[in-house]
């Protein structure tokens, strides 16, 4: 096992409406929030099961040149530096979609140049 995916984030006018909805479409429950521009929903279990999460992300308008939906994915047997050189190995590539550098997560783009993150283990290995 290598990465699976762990989050998948979609970009929203109004997070706290779309999280009532989507909680009450797959019964999860808000599982972080951050002020109103970010909000974390899924199973009542919490992170780290076989579901993913949705991170719901205040976004006005879709930025040039971004989908408003992307995956993030996490490590479950290695840890993130080494998880990135493998990504690469396979093919992703680094992609910059306005990051400071300051971030805990890589932004990659895979062949086909669709946007995904990288984050920091923090899965339980299966």
């Amino acid at each position: 096992m290598a990465c699976r995916i762990s989050e998948v984030v979609l970009g929203c006018r109004d997070p706290e409406a779309l999280a009532r909805f989507w909680c009450e479409v797959l019964d999860f429950v808000v599982l972080d929030r951050e002020d109103n521009e970010m909000l974390e929903i899924g199973p009542r279990e919490g992170f780290g099961g076989a579901q993913p999460t949705i991170i719901l992300s205040r976004r006005d308008e879709p930025e040039p040149g971004k989908t408003r939906l992307h995956i993030d994915v996490n490590p479950t047997d290695r840890d993130q530096d080494a998880e990135l050189e493998r990504l690469l190995a396979l093919g992703a590539r680094p992609a910059d979609i306005g990051q400071t550098g300051d971030e805990q997560w890589h932004v990659l783009a895979d062949p086909e140049g669709n946007a995904f993150c990288l984050l920091k283990a923090r899965l339980k290995p299966l």
